[in-house]
């Protein structure tokens, strides 16, 4: 590549264009523009228009007609007589009916769907949570990825050192040939490591781009935190929380804890609609209507004086009592009883999937913790033993074998530490979210 990506994610080669994406951008962005979250999102708004609709089914209905009928042959005329006549009826009407009682239905149903509509807003939270731990371990794969390729370019600085130095010991005489070679071999595998190592950044560029939704990786850039700062952040809680106590703490604030419980809580109601089938139910129902009636051979009124004076009213009370029915309404709600025990056996399974992850990533953070402080040992020691191998090189009491090792095993230990530092701030990162913190480095 032509332009290196040390240079790359500086500010100053940032043109108009290009941007820093923070942590905190890249989840808000990758939440907004989720495929997934939008469709999360449909179904809470299904689940408005459900819990719409068990609402207004408490409101009367209104319901207009109208027929047309014509009859031929035999039939009976105004003088109760019956002969061969052609008769044309037309009906007009507007019924309603509102229901009175529906065996405590209608109440559980509205309960039912506004529980419905919670559980949905904590699964879409979940979700959320979900896309934002995602983006996190592709931010933080960046950075080490990022990390990775710096030493890379530290090793061919110090390779390239030293090819200048044994090509002019080999001008003077001081260096066999050979000698220069086997280092200018040594450059050579330098090169191709940063080579990979930035084509593995370039990758995981184009991961979290993936997550983002963005349409193509140019231009984009991560905000980079310099040593210190990743020091500071990676030690800030060195004194972490047992699995228990964060456990406590994530029971009251994780969405997926909510949307069981609602779901659960739910399944009461449930089971009071199946059993509303046993009480009887009981409505009102009002109509107004009018015809107009015409028999061939006879003289008819008019159209407008038989709507006047053929216009009807009625009101009536419709009571339905249950009585058999072939036992449907005993297997529903059994059903229902199935439906909360199963119901129950979710919450618990996402409770425990809930602590073996809260598990997991305490051990994780041990051991990040540990391995941190391992590291930073080695690279002391590395350290020490490369510089004092490179005095002896430069004074011709070490060969170059001996030296491209000490330098490897130092460089190596410089990579050891960036890869612990990172897991251990993003493993301290996790368990923080866990206590319904904000997902953040």
């Amino acid at each position: 590549m032509s332009v290196s990506l040390f240079h790359l994610f500086t500010f100053s080669s940032l043109s108009a264009q290009e941007k820093l994406w923070s942590l905190r951008e890249c989840c808000d962005y990758a939440v907004e523009h989720s495929i997934s979250i939008k469709q999360q999102e449909n179904q809470c708004r299904q689940q408005e228009l459900e819990l719409s609709t068990a609402k207004n089914s408490r409101l009367p209905d209104l319901n207009g007609s109208v027929s047309q009928s014509f009859s031929f042959g035999r039939g009976l005329t105004a003088e109760n007589t019956y002969s061969n006549t052609n008769t044309s009826n037309t009906s007009l009407g507007i019924s309603t009916s509102v229901p009175l009682f529906t065996g405590f239905r209608i109440p559980n149903e509205i309960k039912l769907n506004q529980l419905n509509l919670e559980a949905a807003t904590a699964d879409l939270e979940k979700a959320k949570n979900d896309i934002r731990m995602k983006v996190a371990e592709a931010y933080v794969q960046i950075l080490y990825d990022m990390e990775i390729a710096d030493v890379a370019r530290r090793q061919i600085e110090i390779d390239s050192a030293q090819v200048a130095r044994l090509d002019a010991f080999v001008k003077n005489g001081k260096a066999a040939e050979a000698e220069l070679s086997q280092q200018k071999a040594t450059l050579a595998n330098s090169r191709l490591t940063a080579t990979q190592a930035d084509n593995n950044t370039r990758l995981a560029i184009l991961a979290l781009t993936q997550l983002l939704e963005l349409p193509t990786p140019d231009g984009f850039f991560i905000v980079r935190p310099d040593v210190a700062e990743i020091t500071q952040l990676s030690s800030f809680n060195s004194q972490l929380l047992t699995p228990d106590m964060i456990y406590a703490e994530a029971l009251g604030v994780k969405p997926e804890i909510l949307s069981q419980q609602l779901k659960l809580k739910g399944t009461e109601h449930s089971i009071k609609i199946a059993k509303s089938a046993n009480y009887p139910s009981l409505s009102l129902s009002g109509s107004v209507g009018t015809n107009y009636y015409t028999t061939s051979g006879f003289n008819s009124d008019t159209f407008g004086n038989q709507l006047k004076n053929n216009f009807s009213q009625g009101i009536g009370l419709n009571l339905s009592v249950p009585i058999f029915n072939r036992f449907q309404t005993r297997n529903n709600i059994r059903n229902a009883r199935i439906n909360q025990e199963n119901q129950q056996l979710a919450l618990d399974n996402t409770k425990k999937t809930l602590y073996k992850e809260i598990q997991q990533v305490y051990y994780n953070a041990l051991n990040a913790q540990t391995k941190e402080k391992s590291s930073e040992e080695a690279l002391q020691s590395t350290k020490d033993a490369f510089q004092l191998m490179q005095a002896k090189y430069e004074n011709g009491k070490a060969t170059i074998t001996e030296f491209n090792e000490s330098k490897n095993n130092y460089l190596k230990s410089e990579s050891d530490l960036v890869q612990a530092r990172y897991e251990n701030l993003y493993q301290q990162a996790l368990l923080e979210f866990y206590r319904g913190r904000e997902l953040t480095f």
